[in-house]
C-alpha cells in the first residue's frame, strides 16, 4: 500500500512538469513564428524624415518585412527621384546610422532587399525598438535623399 500512496505524488510531478513543458513549446513556437511587421503604403519616405531634412519633391513607399527570426523581405518604390543606391540602416529617428541591408536595384524607380537578407541578434534588437530606417541616395543628396524609420 504505501508504494501505491509514493507513486501517486511522483506520478503527478511528472505530469506537471510535461504540462509546464508542453505550454513552454508553445511559447517557443509563438515566439519564433513568422509573424512580420511592415512599413505600410501609408508610411512614406520623405525629405523632412532625412537628417538633416531634405527639400525635395521625391517620395516613396516601403513594404519592408522582417520576421520574428530577422528574415527580411520587400521592397521600396519611388518617384521623383534619380536614385543611386538604398539601404536599410540602424539608427532611430533624427539620426543617421551605419548601413546593415544594401538593397538591389531593380528598375528605374524600385529597390529590394537581397534573398537571404537576414539581421543579427543585435540588429533584431534595434528594429523591435523602432530603430532601423530605409533610405534612398541620389547624386543631389548622397547621404540620403528621401526615408523612413521602419516600424515594428
Amino acid at each position: 500500500m504505501t508504494t501505491v500512496f509514493r507513486i501517486k505524488p511522483l506520478l503527478a510531478i511528472v505530469a506537471a512538469a510535461a504540462l509546464t513543458t508542453l505550454m513552454g513549446c508553445a511559447t517557443v513556437d509563438k515566439m519564433t513564428s513568422s509573424v512580420t511587421s511592415t512599413v505600410r503604403g501609408d508610411e512614406k519616405l520623405t525629405g523632412a524624415q532625412e537628417v538633416p531634412p531634405v527639400t525635395t519633391t521625391a517620395t516613396g513607399s516601403a513594404n519592408i518585412k522582417v520576421a520574428a527570426d530577422g528574415a527580411v523581405s520587400g521592397g521600396v518604390t519611388t518617384a521623383g527621384v534619380v536614385s543611386t543606391m538604398a539601404h536599410i540602416h540602424i539608427g532611430p529617428a533624427g539620426q543617421n546610422g551605419p548601413v546593415i541591408v544594401p538593397l538591389t536595384k531593380t528598375g528605374d524607380n524600385s529597390y529590394v532587399v537581397p534573398a537571404g537578407a537576414k539581421l543579427t541578434p543585435a540588429q533584431l534588437a534595434a528594429y523591435n525598438m523602432g530603430s532601423l530606417y530605409v533610405n534612398v541616395h541620389s547624386n543631389a543628396n548622397k547621404g540620403g535623399e528621401i526615408r523612413a524609420q521602419l516600424k515594428p
